[in-house]
């Protein structure tokens, strides 16, 4: 979910010259699903912070080249006027993620003479030596390197402590609503994974169904990524009492660490890998919805015609292409993470396996990928 209240608390922790913590900048842009994983490491580790919203520019052309390190390390990607000022005294750290914050990353490294520790969260598509520490996930195919270490997991922000605030803050606002809570988290189109009309009608049908068998309400919100017309689908099908919240809203507050306070159960579109992370730390029953084209049963309510053209929309048509002819660590499979939160027993599938839908889910140690990346991050600065 990009641009969402997750990233209500971009703070700055100001540095200062006696603190005995490393100087560390975050690189953000416009997609908070990065941002958040940014500021998570940075939350993590407790160092002072500065956050360097960037700002890149409208032309896609140069953009495309500048983040895919055709043009080499340079800032004429970002717009210098908008974004935040790049200027000595250079940091300790910059953590990164995204290809479009690689070059600005690499050109502050070489404005501090190699000085500064660059830490990057995913796919970096610049050389992987470029950076000191890459942090990433099973849905990447990078190579075993000393610069690499591995989550089962994205990073994110969702933790007991903020879980607990938000389930003070909204309990009394759901009070009209009847408890067991199901939330519900829509995503969207993403590469191959496509939320057509017809498959936000089957979601629609399938969480109506969980709720009217089981009792309780519905708690729905979307992102930035979802389809207006494959949600108001989704709608249509929903009979039992719900909360529905559209991203974007300025009339109310987004609800979502709210939902995931005080859900019972959590239902989650399968494309967003960082709404699948924040829904299993959670501890709550967790159902993936199944946007694959391998889905027989999404197969079955789309009509062929249709399938046919969602395979040709141009995020679908550049994973394949990519995945085709691409060198294997620039390609991605979120089945990965999927088969991985499913085969655990930390999630079921939406729809499938009759009976299992009350499943309790085994918790994910969450601390135990934290540790691991701190530990690399902190040996950065060892000496």
């Amino acid at each position: 979910m990009e641009n969402d209240l997750r990233m209500q608390t971009l703070s700055t922790k100001i540095h200062t010259d006696d603190d005995p913590h490393p100087c560390t900048w975050l690189l953000t842009n416009h997609r908070a699903g990065d941002n958040n994983q940014v500021v998570a490491l940075a939350e993590m580790l407790g160092w002072p912070y500065a956050v360097k919203q960037l700002v890149h520019r409208s032309n896609k052309l140069l953009s495309k080249l500048i983040s895919r390190q055709v043009l080499g390390v340079t800032l004429a990607g970002i717009d210098g006027a908008s974004s935040s000022e790049l200027a000595p005294p250079w940091p300790d750290l910059v953590i990164s993620s995204g290809r479009d914050n690689e070059p600005v990353a690499r050109w502050i490294k070489r404005k501090s003479g190699g000085r500064t520790r660059l830490v990057h969260i995913g796919r970096p598509w610049a050389p992987l030596h470029a950076f000191d520490l890459i942090v990433t996930t099973p849905q990447y195919f990078l190579p075993d390197r000393d610069n690499i270490v591995r989550t089962a997991l994205p990073l994110h922000r969702v933790t007991s402590e903020r879980l607990r605030e938000s389930a003070l803050r909204w309990r009394a606002r759901f009070a009209h609503l009847r408890p067991p809570y199901t939330a519900v988290l829509v995503g969207g189109n993403s590469g191959p994974l496509v939320l057509s009309r017809s498959k936000g009608e089957r979601l629609g049908r399938l969480v109506n169904e969980l709720v009217r068998s089981g009792g309780g309400s519905l708690l729905v919100t979307t992102s930035a990524r979802t389809p207006t017309d494959a949600f108001a689908a989704m709608c249509s099908e929903i009979t039992v009492p719900a909360h529905i919240y559209r991203w974007g809203s300025e009339a109310e507050e987004n609800p979502y660490f709210g939902y995931l306070a005080l859900a019972d159960q959590v239902v989650v579109t399968s494309e967003s890998v960082s709404m699948l992370a924040e829904a299993s730390v959670s501890g709550k029953p967790l159902f993936i919805y199944d946007l694959s084209e391998q889905d027989p049963d999404a197969a079955d309510a789309t009509p062929a015609w249709q399938r046919y053209l969602d395979r040709f929309r141009y995020r679908a048509l550049r994973h394949r292409l990519a995945t085709r002819l691409g060198p294997r660590r620039m390609q991605r499979d979120i089945s990965n993470i999927q088969r991985q939160l499913v085969g655990s027993g930390r999630a079921n599938w939406l729809g499938r396996a009759v009976g299992s839908e009350r499943r309790a889910l085994v918790n994910y140690d969450v601390r135990r990928d934290a540790r691991q990346v701190l530990e690399r991050v902190r040996r950065l600065f060892d000496r």
